[in-house]
């Protein structure tokens, strides 16, 4: 066989196991035995093994793992993949429709779903080849898994769609190879995984490919990332099409008409999940027309026009033998029920919060009280109620103090709230809490500065403050335990290269009262310096998209704090960074800018821009860049190939620009 014949052979050795692979792992319709698709893939093996100029990264050869890797790398979500809301009652369930409803002057639909319990992933093909896979890490930036996620035999290596898309979903291990995995554990004398979650999670995040191969995990895909895909005006039929394309959707999804039908969706899966053979934790509903989904918008972590619903939380009866108290970086005193350990939703669990003195007094928890409790959202464990009649008499009420544990200073609840708080602003407790989230990935970032370690430098009096992290000196680290040459070298380093962040960064690790991650970067870019926002008023906060009420008066109060400027000037004295490093939008940029204050879609292939530039640019000047052509956009710029966005783009009456237009455009 020349070398010719065998390119035709293994082409059609390719075509074949490919369609019995999909028919086996996708479709669960198998028409062939076992027996016929390993006879097959070992004669396209041996074909492979001949003529290894022929083998390609989609061929089902390729699908077993191949040599460790020394690590991840970092994958950069173009779109983010953001978490969604949650809701736990029909009444959750009723006002997310009322409020989509209320965003809207159509009729509304809805996409429910299960709720798989995995890990989410996203998956992009280019040339109708896979070429890259990730996990979903902090929505913005994930892992490249991409040879884990080859070994998944239910996801397809090649697709029928030559443009570039990215489809989203969840990778799982079913229940049978769960248990099977478990059995395994357990006869090697290994730790069992807690629950198939933390087993797919394990597995996919494994360096070395072969062991996520020999796992059996499995995939639904539910949603797209970047998407250049053929004219679709629904969720639902995203689905569908992706269901052409050969990828595995979940079967049980259905299109409902009215908030009653999803509840109807709802109710019947509560009692039918244990009949499935995968783990699933709720439902997630969708607004089904994507035009409305445009229109509803995102809020800082979520989108407006979806929501998970949480099914109702496994129970267990254990004993509350204490009641610790804790101190936050904010001041609130927590209590905390210390419990006989008991097994809840696959793991032990030995404390749950009891959040406030309100709640102890509501449930009337007392110590050495029998408790039921669950993991509220399937995650944090919780104290349900009390069950009273297995009372004997010697249980001990309890009283929050009038002091603070950690420092002594008088408590205080202030008004509207139900949480006691510590005013100290020296309060050792509360300065430990705020440099452990100063130095954490989504703040600074400092490698090297774990809770131990901060604990560690504050029992020895080496910083009090964030600005002390920036004064270590290396001889007093070198006489902490464990604390080596090389580690105290990296930590130095580490904390060194924290100076250079982009002020997004600050401003989260400053721990200002409702400002999370995401409210930071947009509360950055905005301002850009931060002398622009310690001068900022109440009424240019409230401006900004995405920033509430609560948000701008909580800002406005923490600038206003003598020690908080105290604590600013020391950061710019030691060379911290004030200033935002990401897309800036100069002053001439927002009179000036065809794209200030515009929202942009780019559509089809360019020639003298990679999309990320493109991107980039546009954002520099003002604009914003969205996925999906609808009213509220803009202006469309179309490459080659522009498709069904460009259709949409003319019916909708858009600005539409070639590329030469944007060239010519930012080179003025």
């Amino acid at each position: 066989m020349d070398k010719n014949q065998a390119q035709e052979k293994v082409n059609e050795l390719r075509e074949i196991l490919n369609k019995y692979a999909h028919e086996y792992y996708v479709l669960d319709k198998p028409s062939v035995p076992d027996s016929e698709y390993d006879q097959k893939l070992q004669e396209l093996r041996k074909l492979e093994e001949a003529y290894p100029e022929l083998i390609t990264a989609d061929s089902p050869t390729q699908r077993v793992g191949g040599e460790p890797l020394e690590g991840f790398t970092k994958v950069q979500h173009e779109i983010p993949m953001l978490s969604l809301s949650n809701a736990f009652n029909e009444q959750d369930l009723r006002d997310f429709a009322r409020r989509a409803s209320q965003g809207t002057d159509k009729p509304l639909a809805f996409v429910c779903e299960l709720k798989i319990d995995g890990l989410a992933i996203s998956l992009t093909y280019e040339n109708g080849k896979f070429v890259r896979g990730a996990t979903r890490g902090d929505g913005t930036t994930g892992e490249d898994i991409t040879s884990n996620l080859r070994t998944i035999r239910s996801i397809p290596l090649s697709i029928k769609e030559q443009r570039k898309i990215e489809v989203r979903g969840e990778a799982f291990m079913p229940h049978k190879s769960f248990l099977a995995l478990n059995e395994q554990k357990e006869k090697n004398g290994e730790e069992p995984f807690a629950n198939p979650r933390n087993a797919a999670a394990g597995s996919l995040r494994q360096l070395d490919p072969r062991i996520a191969a020999s796992r059996n995990l499995d995939v639904f895909l539910y949603g797209v990332g970047e998407w250049e895909a053929e004219e679709i005006n629904s969720h639902s039929g995203r689905l569908e099409y992706m269901k052409e394309q050969g990828f595995k959707t979940n079967p049980e999804w259905k299109r409902c008409d009215s908030i009653e039908e999803v509840l109807e969706y709802v109710e019947y899966w509560t009692t039918e999940r244990p009949n499935l053979r995968y783990e699933i934790d709720g439902i997630v509903i969708k607004v089904d027309d994507l035009d409305i989904q445009e229109e509803l918008g995102y809020t800082a972590k979520s989108p407006r026009w979806a929501i998970a619903y949480k099914f109702p939380a496994e129970e267990v009866v254990t004993t509350l033998t204490d009641i610790e108290l804790s101190v936050g970086r904010t001041g609130v005193i927590t209590p905390t029920a210390i419990l006989d350990p008991v097994r809840v939703a696959g793991t032990t669990v030995q404390r749950a919060s009891l959040h406030n003195e309100d709640l102890i007094r509501s449930k009337d928890i007392r110590i050495g009280d029998t408790v039921v409790i669950k993991k509220a959202g399937d995650i944090i464990p919780e104290v349900v109620r009390v069950i009273t009649e297995k009372r004997t008499g010697h249980e001990e009420e309890f009283f929050m103090p009038e002091e603070c544990p950690a420092c002594g200073s008088e408590l205080v609840r202030l008004e509207e709230e139900v949480a006691l708080r510590c005013m100290n602003p020296n309060c050792p407790a509360q300065l430990q809490e705020g440099l452990i989230h100063f130095v954490s990935r989504n703040a600074m970032n400092i490698d090297g500065l774990g809770e131990k370690v901060i604990n560690q430098l504050f029992r020895e009096k080496l910083i009090h403050t964030i600005a002390d992290l920036y004064r270590l000196q290396r001889d007093d680290l070198l006489k902490l335990e464990r604390m080596g040459e090389k580690s105290v070298d990296n930590l130095l380093q580490a904390i060194e290269v924290s100076k250079e962040n982009s002020l997004e960064k600050l401003l989260f690790g400053l721990g200002i009262r409702f400002i999370g991650s995401k409210a930071a970067k947009t509360i950055a870019y905005e301002f850009e310096t931060m002398e622009n926002l310690q001068n900022a008023s109440y009424d240019e906060l409230i401006a900004i998209d995405e920033i509430g009420d609560k948000m701008a008066d909580a800002i406005v109060q923490y600038f206003s704090e003598e020690k908080v400027i105290d604590l600013l000037n020391e950061l710019r004295e030691l060379g911290i960074n004030m200033e935002y490093k990401g897309s800036k939008r100069t002053e001439a940029t927002s009179v000036e800018s065809p794209f200030a204050d515009k929202t942009v879609v780019l559509t089809g292939k360019m020639e003298k821009f990679t999309r990320n530039e493109a991107k980039e640019q546009i954002e520099a000047l003002g604009g914003k860049i969205t996925g999906s052509v609808s009213k509220k956009t803009d202006i469309l710029i179309a490459g080659e190939d522009a498709g069904s966005k460009y259709d949409k783009a003319v019916k909708l009456g858009i600005t539409i620009w070639d590329e030469d237009k944007l060239v010519e455009t930012l080179a003025k």
